[in-house]
């Protein structure tokens, strides 16, 4: 494990961490276009912003960015430069202390939909990424176990009987014509389990799946592909999840659209020729600490912010 600092201390690479630029130059380019990124960042810069590699010294740095990178078997987890002392010899623990800073931080973010669902810590024994995966995984699985989210869907189907709306010209065009006039394309309203919102759900399980380290991770993310078996397989992107709004039936599931908009616009994984895998979680640290002073004076200094 490499704990970098925010442009200060240094860590050495060596063997297999010589792909690591190329790979994130490749998620610096395949991620979601969000408010957090500059004109120039979004437009122009094709290169990777998120560590600074030393070729003489063959050392990384960190740049503004802070989350978590996996990389093969390594782990980088990028910290705010104001938990940095160069004195200190930083272990596990002290490491989850901050990164629970950093969620404290972005419970009060207005423009990371950060979920407001809260729940205590002390079980999961992890980094900040895998307690954000276990806040996830546990709110939606319970969630499922009592509710499955159903949408109305539009549907055609040939069927041997009328049932909403009869395709008249597609009847006479393709059954009449054919000598199958005892069968009707027929336009219904379904409701569906396999809509556009549970597809997003198993989209982000099955990529959070594939990166926890943690057990009661695993097994909250299984139990949630089981309970959305029917489901179709398909990739999601944030810009989805903007997209969905519920009535108050369905207002318990605000939550879960939040989480999966978190992961969708922050994380990317790939594969490198079959050989290794990336993943990475990570959000721009000027932007999260500027949202969280204006967040926390707007929420708890009344009469500040009008």
């Amino acid at each position: 494990m490499i704990n970098l600092f925010e442009y200060q201390n240094k860590a050495k690479i060596q063997g297999s961490f010589g792909a690591l630029e190329g790979l994130l130059d490749d998620i610096w380019n395949k991620r979601e276009r969000s408010s957090f990124y500059s004109d120039e960042e979004k437009d122009t810069v094709e290169s990777q912003r998120f560590l600074q590699f030393l070729h003489q010294s063959n050392e990384i740095r960190a740049n503004k960015y802070v989350g978590v990178i996996h990389f093969g078997d390594k782990k980088i987890n990028l910290l705010p430069k104001i938990f940095y002392d160069q004195n200190y010899e930083y272990s596990e623990n002290g490491v989850a202390q901050i990164q629970n800073h950093v969620l404290w931080w972005l419970s009060y973010c207005r423009k990371i939909k950060f979920p407001k669902y809260q729940t205590s810590m002390g079980n999961a024994k992890s980094d900040f990424f895998e307690v954000l995966i276990y806040l996830f995984s546990k709110y939606t699985r319970e969630l499922l176990s009592s509710t499955i989210y159903q949408q109305y869907q539009q549907v055609d189907r040939e069927l041997s009987f009328i049932k909403g709306r009869l395709n008249t010209s597609t009847y006479i065009s393709q059954n009449l014509s054919s000598g199958n006039w005892h069968k009707f394309n027929c336009q219904y309203d379904l409701f569906e389990i396999d809509n556009e919102f549970n597809r997003i759900i198993k989209y982000v399980s099955a990529l959070l799946l594939d990166v926890t380290c943690n057990d009661e991770n695993k097994q909250n993310l299984r139990e949630i592909l089981f309970i959305l078996d029917e489901v179709s397989d398909e990739r999601a992107t944030a810009e989805q999840c903007s997209r969905i709004s519920f009535n108050s039936m369905f207002g318990a599931f605000e939550t879960v659209r939040d989480y999966c908009h978190l992961f969708l616009q922050n994380c990317v994984s790939l594969d490198y020729k079959n050989e290794l895998k990336l993943f990475a979680f990570l959000l721009p640290m000027e932007y999260v600490f500027e949202d969280f002073i204006f967040g926390f004076i707007d929420k708890e200094l009344e009469g500040v912010v009008s």
